[in-house]
């Protein structure tokens, strides 16, 4: 009777144990397949510029949820309106010029630059009348650019800085891109510094040439990726996600272009033939030359020396009160 007794505690500890041992397995088993499938959410707030329009490729071709994202593209068009809402956390990055993230930051909304997406090469520019045939001829001259920050203002403040050329000797007329070349061709202005059609237009005219043009200035009209400094530190695995869905994007558009600018072009209501046009005068940043272009903490790129004269400018131009500091605004963790 003792042995039967004896014999039955020892079955029910040995089935107590193996059922312990079977949910633990089981537990872990659950956690490490529920931590496979775990998806980070995301919005990003972005305009039709066509440089951003890999992200919607990364988005349909479903990259973003292959590593793990899921991602919110949310048009944008004022940068403002991309500030304020990042100030609010309803998004948690958005795309933008280097430029444009030091004055976020500086607003006093912690912001870190995480990949480059694009930059101008040959779509921006500066029209000028035939007898103007340098920088220095634009000193004493009607300039029409817009000062209220920018990539337009941003380029003109560095291609003056570049030339030693005071800003404060050339007559400034603030007015948007757009205006200002269709006022060029409509012979209100000396020079402007605008984009395309404006720059071939000027072109068309008997009095106009491109004095100068993105082309001669790689990486200096830059757009990145910068997202809040405090998502970042909490989602290290979904930067280096994001990052990565950027590469294979731009990598699609290399090996499947037809369908890459469908995709865009829907993305920017163009057709395949415009987005063509459009695209002409940008260059997408893959992974060689974000790796370039950012450079390291301990050797930095031209990401930093941007960043530097961005803060430099706009203190100057008293467009910001303080200085963010550019170590703070680049991150070089998810490049590689």
């Amino acid at each position: 009777m003792k042995k039967k007794l004896l014999a039955s505690i020892l079955g029910v500890i040995l089935l107590i144990s193996l059922v312990g041992c079977g949910s633990k397995e089981d537990q872990t088993s659950g956690n490490s397949s529920s931590s496979s499938k775990e998806t980070t959410k995301m919005a990003i707030a972005l305009s039709s510029w066509v440089g951003y329009a890999p992200l919607y490729i990364a988005q349909e071709k479903g990259f973003f949820k292959k590593n793990g994202l899921d991602v919110k593209l949310i048009k944008m068009e004022a940068v403002a309106d991309r500030r304020s809402a990042l100030a609010a956390n309803t998004i948690q990055g958005f795309a933008s010029t280097v430029d444009t993230h030091v004055m976020t930051a500086a607003a006093g909304i912690p912001v870190q630059q995480v990949v480059a997406l694009d930059d101008s090469y040959g779509g921006d520019g500066m029209v000028a009348k035939k007898d103007i045939k340098s920088l220095a001829d634009l000193k004493g001259k009607k300039v029409g650019v817009q000062t209220d920050g920018g990539a337009s203002y941003f380029w003109f403040l560095y291609m003056l800085d570049k030339n030693n050329i005071d800003v404060k000797d050339v007559k400034i007329q603030n007015m948007s891109a757009g205006d200002a070349g269709s006022a060029f061709v409509a012979k209100k202005l000396d020079a402007a510094v605008t984009w395309e059609p404006w720059l071939t237009n000027a072109k068309k005219t008997s009095f106009g040439h491109v004095l100068l043009d993105s082309k001669a200035t790689p990486g200096v009209i830059e757009d990145t990726v910068a997202f809040r400094s405090d998502f970042i530190k909490k989602n290290p695995k979904a930067m280096k996600a994001f990052v990565k869905s950027w590469y294979q994007a731009v990598d699609y558009y290399k090996t499947h272009e037809a369908d890459a600018i469908s995709i865009m072009a829907k993305s920017t209501s163009q057709t395949s033939d415009e987005f063509k046009g459009a695209v002409s005068g940008v260059r997408y940043y893959d992974q060689a030359k974000n790796e370039s272009y950012f450079g390291t903490k301990e050797s930095p790129g031209q990401l930093m020396e941007l960043t530097e004269k961005a803060t430099k400018f706009w203190l100057k131009e008293d467009l910001i009160k303080k200085d963010p500091g550019a170590d703070s605004l680049i991150n070089y963790s998810f490049i590689k």
